[in-house]
């Protein structure tokens, strides 16, 4: 039990140091927020509307561990490393793919709900 605790401190750390040091952070939590009631709408089933919200926390996750890398990569070094500097970019890909992903999702979501599909 005090491993789980000492776990739960930990995340609820690196979750306040996200918000307050990373502005793509902070726009990520509002979008999740605001997914909450927009899948209640948008979902034609729980499980659709479970995963509109899912994928929205999915972008979340990969944003935190982009973060997490760049953070470390500019502890290593401030000069400008060209192998660093890619490590970046494909950390910068994944939540772009995680985002696009996540639209994916929620205009599949839309036009099931328009009867397009």
């Amino acid at each position: 039990m005090r491993r789980f605790w000492k776990a739960t401190i930990n995340t609820r750390n690196g979750l306040i140091f996200a918000v307050r040091s990373e502005q793509a952070v902070r726009e990520e939590i509002v979008a999740l927020v605001l997914s909450l009631p927009l899948a209640w709408l948008i979902g034609t089933t729980l499980m659709r509307r479970i995963e509109l919200v899912a994928v929205v926390v999915l972008v979340l996750v990969v944003e935190l561990l982009n973060t997490a890398i760049e953070k470390l990569a500019d502890r290593l070094t401030t000069d400008h490393d060209p192998q660093i500097g890619r490590v970046k970019d494909m950390g910068s890909a994944a939540v772009g793919v995680a985002i696009v992903m996540a639209g994916l999702f929620w205009l599949f979501a839309i036009a099931e709900r328009m009867g397009a599909i």
